[in-house]
This record gives structure tokens, sequence and C-alpha cells, in this order.
């Protein structure tokens, strides 16, 4: 007979945006079961965010360790020997991490007082649901839900991942063995970011792209020093192409994937040991009994459709992170669960961010917070716009950030000098955002910014002369 439990909050999927809705639902007092299928973290952490940055941090180690036990050494240090890769080890080390993490998410909601139940969830009603524990099952009915299911890589039915040749983004993170040649189907910011990490380890890169250009999301400006990138690193590049088929060809240790792609009208074929499928993700809406509760879904039929409260059409029930619409980014998952904690405790919260950064992690890093110039003028603003390189930056000289022709850029309403957005690329810009964000967040003006005293040296005095390049006087470019 299956075990029956009450609640005041049902969290359904412990991922970023889970997880944080019942520790945050816990201290508030509530009574909260967070119930999750596979580990705490979800696929941000668990195959996502965390291990590909664990990768991309290896390979960037991995890459200074071939320049320093090359022929003459780099910055007049020298390695003796060459530089090697142990996948096995490196995975092993990027697996610690996440372990460490998962744990780590396991106790915060222990410690908060919420209730972690590890099995898959299926709505039998809008506010009741039964937990298959693989032990047996649980059946839960709540005062409030809050769905934080998350999303899934896409396969493409005629080429579907067999995890061996034709491989997902998790695929590609537990690689028993660097592959010589790999073949990237869809140039957006996972496969670039998984393609830049693979080429400094070693492996030959083909990204196919259906698109005009790789990392379409983000302007031409922008783009460029990556475009620049993959160039020098022999990252070979087929735009307005489309991915047709994949044939496994040869025996034994020597069989090789042969991907087909058309362009311009013409077959083309690359053969590889790899084909990194990463065209996208689908948010998880299906297989867990959605059709049970009567929510509506938006105009696509692929999000449930919610407010600014993350209230779905069923009083009581709530969707947020990847289930709940672009853009699909688990700071923004996070960042709604705690609201969603705090509205179910009688808060008075609204989710009306100004800015939600966005953040590919290739080389060099790209940062977008709020409008590009384009994007401001096509809404009728009058705009100034100020861009300031990293090569004028002397900590950025010091960290080598600015080989990759890296800069902030500014972008403020010529009226009243509010900052309306602010893009950068360049090594280590990641770190940069916050200012980025908080200054949108706040309405600041370009002399909020240029009156705040930035320490030398650091990056962040490059958003300082940015800024006051944007007023008409930097100080350290002419």
């Amino acid at each position: 007979m299956a075990e029956s439990r009450k609640c005041q909050v049902l969290v359904i999927g412990a991922g970023p945006g889970g997880y944080v809705a019942g520790i945050r639902s816990a201290q508030l007092g509530l009574d909260t079961i967070v119930v999750e299928g596979d580990k705490a973290g979800g696929t941000c952490l668990i195959r996502g965010c965390i291990p590909s940055k664990a990768i991309i941090h290896a390979a960037e180690r991995f890459e200074s360790l071939r320049q320093h036990s090359a022929d003459g050494g780099h910055m007049g240090l020298s390695v003796k020997g060459e530089a090697e890769v142990d996948m096995v080890g490196l995975v092993s080390w990027k697996d610690s991490i996440v372990d460490r993490l998962n744990k780590g998410v396991e106790g915060l909601l222990k410690a908060a007082g919420a209730d972690l139940i590890k099995g898959w969830a299926s709505f039998d009603g809008p506010k009741s649901c039964t937990i298959d524990t693989g032990a047996g099952s649980v059946k839960i009915e709540a005062e409030n839900v809050i769905i934080a299911t998350g999303s899934s890589h896409i396969d493409l039915p005629f080429m579907p991942c067999d995890e061996e040749f034709v491989i997902s983004s998790t695929g590609a993170l537990d690689l028993e063995a660097l592959p010589k040649s790999v073949a990237i189907v869809g140039g957006g910011y996972i496969g670039l970011e998984l393609g830049c990490a693979l080429a400094k380890l070693g492996s030959k890169i083909t990204v196919v792209e259906g698109m005009s250009s790789v990392l379409a999301i983000m302007d031409k400006e922008i783009r460029r020093p990556l475009e620049m990138w993959l160039k020098k690193h022999k990252v070979t590049v087929h735009t307005d192409s489309l991915a047709r088929g994949v044939e496994i060809k040869g025996r034994g240790a020597s069989k090789k994937a042969e991907l087909t792609f058309e362009k311009d009208g013409t077959e083309h074929k690359v053969k590889v040991d790899k084909v990194l499928v990463t065209v996208g993700r689908k948010p998880n809406t299906k297989g867990w009994g959605l059709e049970n509760t009567g929510i509506r879904m938006d105009g696509s039929g692929r999000f449930i459709r919610t407010d600014r409260q993350c209230r779905t059409s069923i009083p009581g029930v709530y969707a947020i992170g990847d289930v709940s619409g672009e853009p699909m980014l688990a700071h923004k998952a996070s960042a709604e669960g705690e609201m969603v904690a705090e509205i179910i405790a009688g808060h008075k919260r609204e989710f009306d961010k100004i800015a939600i950064p966005a953040i590919v992690f290739t080389e060099p890093e790209i940062v977008s917070v709020g409008l590009t110039p384009d994007e401001a003028k096509e809404r009728g603003e009058e705009v100034i716009v100020g861009k300031f390189p990293l090569a004028a930056n002397g900590r950025a000289l010091s960290l080598e950030a600015e080989k990759t022709g890296g800069f902030i850029r500014v972008t403020a309403r010529e009226s009243d000098h509010v900052i309306l957005g602010v893009q950068a690329v360049g090594s280590h810009v990641a770190e940069l955002h916050s200012e980025f964000v908080l200054a949108l967040e706040m309405g600041a003006l370009l002399e909020d910014v240029a009156g705040t005293v930035h320490a030398h040296p650091t990056m962040s005095e490059a958003f300082h002369e940015s800024v006051l390049k944007t007023l008409g006087h930097a100080i350290h470019i002419q």
C-alpha cells in the first residue's frame, strides 16, 4: 500500500530552480517536500553548467602547459616534456566537483527543513501526485505545487544519440578518451563552449550550423573575436549548412562516423571519431501526467503558460525555470524559485527583471546584459555608444586577456544617459557581469558608474573606461 503524505509546498524537480524554491519555502516555515528523480542539483549541476566549466578550465590549463612546454617556453617559463591529456583522470576530477556540490545541495535542503524524496513524480490531479521511488510509491497532496522539471537535450530523429559515435553534451562530458576529430552539429553556445574546450585539448573540430553565422543570438561585433579564435585554432565552420544523417563506417577500432550535411544545395561528407549534437533543449513537459492537471500551455505548446508571479492557470500551482519559457537559464530559474516561495508565504513579489545576463563560456568569453545598440535603436531609442578595448587595460595585459581582441561596450540613452545595455567579450569577462546587471537594475546613469572608484589594477576598470568613452572623455584611449 502506498504511503500518503500531505504538505504545504510540493516542489517537482531539484534543479537550480526547484532546490532554491525548496530551501526558501522551508526557511519561511512552510512544510515542504522536494521530489527529484535523478540527483539534486539538476541538469546544471550534474551534466551541464558545472561539469562543462570544469572541462573548460582543464582545457585552458592544458593549453597553457603546451605553451610552456614548447620550444622556448612562454613568459620565460619552460616545462620539460610534452603535456598529455588523461581523459579518465580529467572526468574523474570533474565528477568529484559534481559530487561535492550534489551533496552540498542535499545538505542545504535538509538543514533548511525541506524533505527530499528521490523518485519520479506523476500527477494524478492539479495538486496531487504519485512518486515512484523504486522501492515503492508515495502519494502526496499539497496546498501549493511548484513545477520545476527543467529541460532535456533535443535529439535529431534522423541521427539519434547513441553516446558512442553520436553523442549529446552529456556524453561529451564523460569521454573515456580524447577523440582526434569531432563534428559539432549546432553552432550555438553549448556546441561552441564544448568545441573550444576540445580544440584546446587537441581535437580537430568541425562545426555545422544551419544559420548564417555561429552564435547567431549575438551581434556581429561581439561574435567577431570568437570567430577569429576559431579560425586561428583551425576550427572548420560550415554555416548555412544542414545535417542530413550519420553513417558508421569501418570495422573495430577503425570505425568512424561519417556525417552528411547539405550546403548551397550540395551534399558534403566528413569522417570523424565523434559527432556531437547540440541543436538546443526542450522543456520537460511530457511523461509525468501534466495532462491530468488541466494546466494551460503557451501559444507554442512547448512551455507552461505563466504570469509575472509564475502562476499557472491553476490557482496554487506555479511553474518556474525552463518549463515556463525563455530564457532557459539556471540563474533565471533560481530567481523565480526564491520569488515563488516568498509569494506562497504571503510576500508581495513579482518577476520584473530589467536584465537577465547571458554568458557564453567560449574562448573568448561573451557577456550580454540588456540591449545592444541595434536593439535599442529598433525600440526607437536615440543612443550613445562607447567601447573600450581590453588591450588598453593593464590587468587584462598581465592576464593575457587582451589577446582575443576583447572589449567592453556600453549603450546609453542619449537624452538622459540611462544605461540600456552592456556587452563584453574577452578572457575572464564573465566575472565582470554583476556590475553590468546591477547598473541596469538600478537604472544607473553613465555618470553613476563614472563617479564610482574602480580599483587598480583590475579588469573592472575597463567598464569604467567604456562608460567614460560613452561620455566622450576616456582617459586611457584616444
